[in-house]
């Protein structure tokens, strides 16, 4: 086990031990983002729920049951009529993919944008991409499932 790693995996300081439950994004156009989370990445729609009372629906999507697996939730405000801006805090998603080349060359067959095509890290051997979903939010393909 490298330094690293030991770092990495030692339980917090104050002996909380938790799980990584999801990640929201708030998402434009619900239907397209769930066609592009759902049919180009092959998540799966775990779950939706309308709130006309707060005038939004979430929209859970994952590789997983969110019972074993981090989630990402997909917030669609309706009466957000304009583009969301992305922040300076924001990173992107990292999904672990089979083949990232194949991969890219179904997105990019799909239409999806492809800021970072698919190769090896600049100090690695890790293949990796960065595609961008519907609202522009970065997703990074990394070769491993």
């Amino acid at each position: 086990m490298t330094a690293a790693t030991e770092t990495t995996t030692a339980p917090a300081a104050t002996g909380v031990k938790g799980r990584l439950l999801h990640t929201m994004i708030r998402v434009r156009d619900l239907d397209r983002s769930l066609e592009f989370y759902t049919k180009l990445l092959g998540m799966k729609l775990l779950r939706r729920s309308d709130y006309p009372g707060g005038r939004f629906t979430n929209a859970f999507v994952g590789y997983g049951e969110e019972k074993d697996t981090a989630v990402l939730e997909l917030t669609h405000n309706w009466d957000q009529a304009e583009p969301y801006t992305m922040g300076s805090g924001y990173g992107h998603v990292a999904i672990g993919v089979a083949d990232v080349y194949a991969t890219c060359d179904i997105l990019a067959k799909a239409g999806v944008k492809i800021p970072r095509p698919a190769g090896p890290m600049k100090h690695g051997t890790t293949v990796i991409a960065f595609v961008e979903d519907p609202d522009g939010y970065k997703i990074e393909l990394v070769n491993r499932v």
